[in-house]
């Protein structure tokens, strides 16, 4: 049998951005698939002197989990944690009931540490903004960063169940790896995000969109 050669510079792989190329089904061709566990950037946002960095669109039945970075987030205000809160009537309310439990492990430039369960910043069918780090220091080099997962928010069955990972230069010079993880108590669809500071406005920061297939 003779071997056919394909002149890769003929192949138009501009429809498979973000997803791999496959045989397929009859493996007599080839086609555009889904790379498990990729990301997709959909979108990002700046803030300058913010009050609330909000994400309204494009968060529906397209991915199963979205992910939210936040870059070098510094507060205006001293003292300042990060907190996010999630919507489902595409932004006009961010107050969905949520349980959740906030653990926090640090270190001081000085050389002292502790892991602790932080009871002040869990929630029990709270409504209110989760947070997601300790509170920020406003000098110049401090900032926080971290990742926050979204499972599943279009679900009209389950509870919303989310993740966040977050560290940063915390206020009184230490550093503080913190992890907030709970469920939003809806089986609505979560259509919205917003993240703010606990006081004050978002002096700086990027946060970025992924959909995770």
């Amino acid at each position: 049998m003779a071997l056919s050669k394909v002149n890769f510079n003929s192949l138009n792989l501009t429809p498979t951005a973000s997803k791999t190329v496959v045989f397929n089904s009859n493996n007599n061709g080839i086609e555009a698939g889904d790379v498990g566990g990729s990301m997709v950037l959909i979108s990002e946002q700046t803030a300058s002197s913010s009050a609330t960095i909000s994400f309204t669109s494009n968060i529906d039945s397209t991915y199963p989990i979205y992910k939210f970075v936040w870059i070098n987030c510094h507060p205006a205000t001293s003292n300042a944690q990060f907190s996010f809160n999630m919507s489902t009537d595409s932004g006009s309310n961010y107050n969905i009931a949520k349980t959740s439990t906030f653990i926090q492990a640090d270190h001081s430039e000085a050389g002292s540490g502790g892991l602790n369960y932080d009871s002040d910043d869990d929630l029990a069918q709270g409504t209110g903004f989760q947070y997601i780090s300790d509170a920020i220091g406003n000098d110049n080099d401090s900032n926080a960063n971290g990742s926050l997962l979204l499972f599943n928010p279009s679900s009209t069955t389950f509870v919303k169940h989310f993740i966040s990972r977050g560290n940063g230069m915390y206020n009184g010079n230490y550093q503080s790896d913190c992890l907030a993880a709970g469920y939003g108590n809806t089986t609505s669809a979560v259509d919205a995000i917003q993240f703010k500071m606990s006081s004050g406005n978002i002096d700086s920061g990027t946060i970025k969109m992924y959909g995770v297939t």
